[in-house]
């Protein structure tokens, strides 16, 4: 008598996404460190920064949404508006910076906002708990740097600095639980 082996697959999501992901927390973490570290860094810094990690986590996004094609079009909106807004601020940060921070926490804000809306979204349709904080977490800075501009646009060094850190570590904790899932 002969025994055959069965592979089950590990997990019905590709194995690619979960170290994407963690690429992803880590730049946010180590973008994070440095604004909380560094609080006398530049505006023009910080949306150097800022857009890189949209441009990314843009880019990230399209490429999950062609590996994994669940819920595609949230992965498409997010990527899109994370390559616009990340070329934006890279192409552009002394310009960025000089005409009216008070506009870029509103830009800030609201596409924190939109991030956190999907990331939501995904979430409640079985994407996970840790992209269900991560939109909320998203979605309450959003909030934040809506509610008074001109204050925010003081404090907001740290205040991505906070996000970026968060976020990044809630997307870290969630790569492990897609790797080992």
């Amino acid at each position: 008598m002969t025994s055959a082996s069965v592979a089950v697959p590990r997990s019905a999501t590709p194995p690619v996404t979960w170290w994407m992901l963690l690429l992803r927390g880590i730049a946010s973490v180590l973008i994070g460190v440095f604004l909380l570290t560094d609080p006398a860094a530049t505006i023009v810094t910080l949306m150097i920064f800022l857009g890189v990690y949209w441009l990314i986590g843009g880019v990230l996004d399209l490429v999950t949404m062609f590996i994994d094609r669940t819920n595609a079009g949230w992965k498409a909106a997010s990527g899109i508006l994370g390559i616009v807004a990340g070329l934006a601020l890279v192409r552009n940060p002394l310009w960025a910076g000089i005409l009216l921070p008070a506009l870029l926490v509103w830009i800030m804000g609201l596409l924190g906002l939109a991030i956190g809306l999907v990331q939501l979204v995904h979430a409640l349709r079985g994407g996970g708990w840790g992209i269900g904080i991560l939109g909320a977490v998203s979605i309450i800075f959003g909030l934040l740097l809506l509610g008074n501009p001109i204050v925010t646009a003081i404090v907001l060094i740290p205040v991505v600095g906070v996000w970026a850190v968060i976020g990044g570590v809630v997307e870290m904790i969630y790569s492990f639980r897609l790797r080992t899932a």
